[in-house]
This record gives C-alpha cells, sequence and structure tokens, in this order.
C-alpha cells in the first residue's frame, strides 16, 4: 500500500513566509487535516524546515537569533506536535517522523554556532520524546543528519551576519559561497535514503548521511569517548 508523505520547509528561501509555514499553529493544523482529507491518514513525516545562520556568534543580532530557533527548532516542534497527534488517533495507528538535522546537531563548526544549537536542541528533544511513546502507537523517529549537499543551503536559504571587526580572521559569507555547488552529496541520492529510512520497520534514532558527515562524525565521537576516559578519577569523584 502507498505511503503518504508530509514534507515541510519544500520552498526554498527563508523569514516571514518559512516563520509563518511552521509557527503558525492553525496553519500547521490545517495543512494535516487537509492532508488526512485527501489521502486518508499521513505516514512519514519528514521536518525539514529550516534555513542556515552563518557568521561568528558575536556578528549575530537578538532578531536573528531568535528567527534561527524559531524556524530550526520551535517550529519543527510543532510539526512534531501536530504529527503525534495525528498518528496516534488515525486507524492502524502509527507513523514515522523524521527530523532533519544534518551533521550540525551531532557537531560544532565555527560560524555554525546558532544553526549547531537549533540542531543539537532539535536531536535532544526527538530522544527524549522518543522514550515517552506506547510502542502500541507505532510511532517512530529518525535524526537524519546529513552532510554537504548540493542543495540551495548555501545559497538563498542561507543568512550572512554583518562583518565584526574583531573577527577579521573568519569570513563566513566567502567561506560559504567558496564551497557551494561543490558539496559531496546528491540531494536526489539522499531523498532516496530518506524514503528507504520511512520503510524500515525498525528505523535508527539517528542515521548519517554523506562521506563527509560519516567519518567526521565517528572521529567526533572517539576523541570525546578518549577525552572522558582522560578525567575519569575526576568524572567518577563526586558521589557522597
Amino acid at each position: 500500500m502507498p505511503k503518504v508523505f508530509l514534507i515541510t520547509g519544500t520552498s526554498t528561501g527563508f523569514g516571514n513566509g518559512l516563520v509563518q509555514e511552521v509557527l503558525n499553529r492553525e496553519s500547521i493544523k490545517g495543512a494535516f487535516a487537509q492532508a488526512v482529507k485527501h489521502f486518508g491518514r499521513i505516514d512519514v513525516v519528514v521536518n525539514n524546515a529550516g534555513y542556515g545562520l552563518t557568521g561568528c556568534f558575536e556578528e549575530y543580532t537578538d532578531d536573528q537569533i531568535r528567527m534561527q530557533m524559531e524556524v530550526n527548532f520551535f517550529g519543527l516542534v510543532n510539526v512534531t506536535r501536530e504529527a503525534m497527534a495525528t498518528m496516534r488517533a488515525q486507524k492502524p495507528s502509527g507513523g514515522v517522523i523524521q527530523q532533519v538535522t544534518s551533521i550540525g546537531g551531532q557537531r560544532g563548526a565555527a560560524c555554525f554556532s546558532l544553526y549547531a544549537a537549533s540542531k543539537w536542541a532539535l536531536e535532544g528533544f526527538t530522544q527524549s520524546l522518543s522514550k515517552e511513546v506506547k510502542p502500541e502507537w507505532g510511532i517512530k523517529f529518525t535524526c537524519v543528519e546529513p552532510g554537504g549537499s548540493r542543495t540551495d543551503l548555501a545559497g538563498r536559504s542561507m543568512a550572512f551576519t554583518d562583518r565584526h571587526p574583531a573577527y577579521d580572521h573568519m569570513d563566513a559569507k566567502g567561506m560559504m559561497m567558496f564551497r557551494n555547488g561543490t558539496q559531496p552529496g546528491d540531494p536526489q541520492k539522499a531523498a532516496r535514503a530518506f524514503y528507504d529510512l520511512a520503510m524500515m520497520d525498525k528505523p535508527p534514532l539517528r542515521i548519517l548521511l554523506g562521506t563527509d558527515a560519516y567519518p567526521a562524525i565517528l572521529a567526533r565521537l572517539d576523541e570525546e569517548r578518549e577525552n572522558f576516559m582522560k578525567y575519569e578519577t575526576l568524572s567518577l569523584s563526586t558521589d557522597v
């Protein structure tokens, strides 16, 4: 039987339109209701709405910081809430919620502090949420963590800060423009991976996509494990 997918963030660009899409609770409810009315159910929600904010932390304005978190985190939380209610109520109940977090959900990088914060927040939220659902609901979660892909994220879907004189050694915009169009990831192959994940009986809570993401995150995990073990004595010294 064909699966019904609901995908957010399919339009390019960012700003007011995107904020309205994922922050307007009534708009979200309406989209889910319309999909259920037309197709009878929703099997997969791909929570993909978001954009990149690039620049050094001291360059961010308050509005830029809040916008990044509103769209990349709170907006996706709103969609997740409606997805869960819909999937729990439909007969038979169940479905898959795929959170698009990116490699930034596992690793921080220079000039991406707020972007990483929004993605780390989404990963922690999803991991905690996955432990709250009843097995009989049949609702599954996957944080999909793509590396660099040849999408619009580094173009029209990227916001940049104004330069701060103290950070003349960092050129975030120049760096992104240099990389744009040279990323290793193929969006079509990534889309196929999303589909394959949605068809799994037991999809993973997290999965990396891309030849850049996979080794980078494994290296980070090895480094963290080594660091934890280095300070094992201090870590285990605080019990009563």
